[in-house]
């Protein structure tokens, strides 16, 4: 099945009878007849619902639409993308342990990496992830997994998912990897080597601006037994009466270490109502980004003529430093967000405050263009000296283009260009 077809037809198969749509199933909990039918659940022994925060039926549906789409063996969702990047390392790492992340990644990935998590015990390098050997040598004894994102926030670097899988797996660990900006349309990183999946579903796979939420796809390749670093799936589990995740769910182990154990003590799920407008958004998700792809090209091309921006990033623009990456890893296309920077930050402020139809929002991949300051604003909390790390300077704008006609979104911005002129 052609990836357009699952965007509209994965995860939920209705029955004779049954709804065509994808009901809503607004209920904490589930009716049992047998006290032990709820203890083979609590088990692990048979599959169902029992309580919401581990399993719903519509959860379960956007859950199957995403996990289909990367190419992976389950899916969890989160109640945020924050969330699944925070269980997705805790699945993995705990106080002693090290992570090795790129440099150039979401701020606020950054601050939960660098002051949150690191409160926990958990240690961070943060790398150039187009210097492979820099990633490989950040690699030590107590490494646990190697983090990057496929196109960086807001950086627009394009990991080589290929390279950095070898990489961490030469080690014995495996590859996490926000794949946000990208979606499974451009991009299947599980396809190239990487192990993890990662997704803001609040983004693009929404669509809309109306849901906040987080995907974890589990590609279940890595072998965590023979890696011989990750005890927590090689030792018995006491609170499933000695449950061995690597030898006991197979290739599924990642993805239900991270339900039945992290989920469960943490609460990070997402309501049933929030998780069917993800999938209502996913049903569209292939005609949402050939626009988004197409405009943006277009408004690039535009922004490259004007006087007024210094640099511009945006992978399918003929001489950017990361085309032939677009080519390989995004299908030849650069997804909706373009990066430039403009004279000053001065510049900067009077460029966006003349913006009309492009919003001034701290939002990204949304059908309606919006526009941001990444130093002043998801990345206020970084140094310069990560900011200069990260790839972002103090006038660098971040510029979502959305599914307007691209005559208008590029008639406001030129609009506001020659409006900042003459203040």
């Amino acid at each position: 099945m052609k990836k357009e077809t699952q965007c509209i037809h994965e995860g939920y198969y209705p029955k004779n009878g049954e709804p065509r749509v994808l009901p809503i199933a607004m209920s904490t909990a589930f009716r049992y007849d047998t006290t032990e039918q709820v203890g083979d659940l609590f088990d692990l022994k048979d599959n169902g619902f029992f309580y919401t925060r581990l399993g719903n039926p519509t959860i379960a549906a956007a859950e199957g639409k995403i996990a289909a789409l990367e190419g992976g063996v389950g899916a969890m969702m989160t109640s945020s993308g924050q969330a699944a990047s925070m269980l997705s390392v805790l699945n993995l790492a705990s106080s002693g342990d090290h992570i090795v992340s790129a440099s150039a990644i979401y701020g606020g990935t950054f601050n939960l990496f660098n002051v949150t998590l690191r409160r926990l015990g958990i240690d961070f390098t943060f790398a150039d992830i187009c210097d492979f050997a820099a990633v490989e040598n950040a690699i030590k004894p107590n490494t646990k997994a190697v983090f990057c994102e496929t196109l960086a926030n807001p950086a627009l670097k394009i990991a080589d998912i290929e390279r950095i899988a070898a990489i961490a797996h030469k080690h014995g660990v495996p590859l996490l990897i926000d794949s946000t900006f990208a979606t499974p349309m451009l991009c299947r990183p599980i396809e190239y080597g990487a192990d993890v999946v990662i997704h803001s579903s609040t983004k693009y796979l929404d669509g809309h601006d109306v849901s906040v939420g987080g995907f974890i796809v589990d590609g279940g390749r890595f072998d965590y037994a023979k890696s011989g670093r990750f005890k927590g799936f090689t030792e018995p589990d006491a609170s499933y009466h000695g449950l061995v995740y690597s030898k006991d769910c197979g290739n599924a182990a990642f993805i239900t270490k991270a339900r039945v154990q992290l989920m469960r003590d943490m609460g990070t799920q997402i309501s049933p109502f929030n998780a069917w407008l993800t999938n209502l958004g996913m049903e569209t998700l292939s005609v949402r980004m050939e626009r988004h792809c197409a405009n943006a090209l277009k408004v690039a091309e535009y922004l490259k003529s004007r006087k007024e921006v210094k640099t511009i990033q945006y992978p399918m623009l003929k001489g950017d430093a990361e085309y032939e990456k677009a080519v390989k890893y995004l299908g030849g296309k650069g997804s909706g967000v373009i990066s430039f920077e403009l004279e000053s930050r001065e510049k900067c402020v009077k460029f966006m405050n003349s913006l009309k139809l492009v919003s001034l929002l701290v939002h990204v991949a949304d059908l309606r263009s919006c526009a941001l300051h990444p130093a002043s604003s998801t990345h206020r909390q970084l140094s310069d000296a990560d900011l200069t790390a990260a790839g972002i300077s103090p006038s660098l704008i971040r510029l979502s283009v959305g599914l307007e006609n691209a005559d208008d979104i590029i008639a406001d911005i030129d609009g506001a260009f020659a409006a900042a002129g003459k203040r």
